[in-house]
């Protein structure tokens, strides 16, 4: 490939694009592994549950703060050297989680885990949405499914781990490592900066109203997602009084479709458009959630929570991928100002709606989620085109050489 060309060749795309899919993957990786022994933490620093929530804002405070500034500079400089040097510095974060001595540590060692994460999630999403670019087709949906398949290793793995209590600190020093060494082993197949480039676009410029709505739509739906997170098995439990161990397959059932969801999504795009998989995933997400509120019967329940799954895969995705497409600002900016905000989503939608539970009902609180679902429907026309912008002749180069 010419250094001066914006093209990629068809080998390289797909290099690119398995070298993105295994970054996801480990991105879900570290963060499932450092989720899974929270409890060990805790236990280790003797930490009670409100000084635990203390410790974990500061990884909402150091992702929200660096996430901006990761766009920013995958503008500036490409988000490949921004990928490859988040992901290695959240791979050395990682075992200092193992060694902090006490809450205030903890607290500023999370800001920086935050910090890391947050820039790697920005920059290897701008990364996704440039190889989506070149494919001229919907494949971000892909990368998305392969950081659910990684978080799920990362929790299996963490719960060996913690039954054969095994110390926390070779435990994360062993994931760092392999994460690490993957990472630089893929750093020079992502796509460098030339091939981003997607024309005249502006490092930073004032929001459109394009992606001002696709930052409420994520916020809509990454909310979504932290509620039915933080309250599905208390809903479960506490309001349907369906025991602990069958609590937890509302979330279970959940989760698993949501993987799946991704996994298929692609496709689905492919033929239906993203603003039809935008709404249909609002509604279909609107749906589910309104059968499991309303409806006792457990099966039904579980089923509702499914829909919600199958409906929230998408859509989150579809935003970061629009938001690379309708901007004039550059391609990281504009993930990163979207992506904020669903962070921003995730942070206060469970206390948000623990607040309303406890002032109303929980049935009600979660019914607040039914409500932001349709708003993300509506809001779907934000989408712009159904597909993504790219060479025609590379695709179908691509087409022909590769079976994926």
């Amino acid at each position: 490939m010419s250094r001066n060309s914006n093209q990629a060749t068809p080998l390289s795309l797909r290099s690119a694009r398995w070298s993105t899919s295994l970054l996801f993957f480990l991105n879900g990786i570290i963060i499932a592994t450092w989720a899974t022994r929270i409890p060990a933490v805790q236990a280790r620093l003797m930490l009670s549950t409100s000084e635990l929530g203390i410790a974990l804002l500061g990884t909402a405070c150091g992702a929200l703060a660096a996430m901006n500034l990761a766009g920013y500079l995958a503008a500036r400089f490409g988000s490949r050297p921004v990928t490859v040097i988040a992901a290695i510095s959240l791979c050395l974060t990682l075992p200092l989680l193992a060694l902090v001595p006490t809450l205030p540590v903890l607290v500023g060692t999370l800001a920086l885990f935050g910090a890391t994460n947050g820039s790697m999630d920005v920059a290897m999403n701008a990364q996704g949405v440039a190889v989506e670019r070149h494919y001229n087709r919907p494949i971000l949906n892909s990368f998305h499914a392969c950081y659910s398949l990684g978080g799920l290793v990362g929790a299996l793995a963490g719960g060996l781990a913690a039954s054969y209590n095994i110390a926390l600190l070779p435990h994360f020093l062993g994931i760092a490592l392999f994460c690490a060494i993957l990472t630089l082993s893929v750093a020079r197949s992502l796509l460098p900066v030339e091939a981003e480039a997607q024309g005249t676009v502006v490092a930073f410029a004032r929001p459109t109203r394009a992606i001002l709505a696709l930052g409420l739509v994520a916020f809509c739906v990454v909310l979504g997602e932290g509620a039915i997170a933080d309250w599905s098995a208390i809903y479960l439990n506490g309001t349907l009084r369906t025991g602990a161990g069958l609590a937890a397959a509302g979330y279970a059932a959940f989760s698993v479709v949501m993987a799946i969801g991704r996994g298929v999504g692609d496709q689905l795009t492919t033929h239906l458009g993203a603003r039809t998989m935008m709404q249909l995933g609002g509604l279909v997400a609107a749906i589910g959630l309104t059968l499991a509120l309303v409806v006792t019967w457990i099966p039904i329940v579980l089923l509702g929570f499914c829909l919600v799954g199958a409906g929230f895969s998408v859509v989150f995705p579809l935003t970061l991928s629009a938001a690379g497409s309708v901007s004039k600002q550059a391609t990281g900016t504009a993930i990163a100002a979207v992506a904020t905000c669903g962070y921003v989503g995730f942070l206060v939608g469970p206390p948000v709606i623990g607040f309303v539970a406890d002032a109303l009902s929980l049935r009600i609180a979660l019914g607040f989620v039914v409500v932001l679902s349709l708003c993300a429907a509506l809001c779907a026309r934000a989408v712009g085109r159904d597909k993504p912008t790219a060479n025609s002749q590379v695709h179908e180069l691509i087409e022909r050489s590769e079976v994926l």
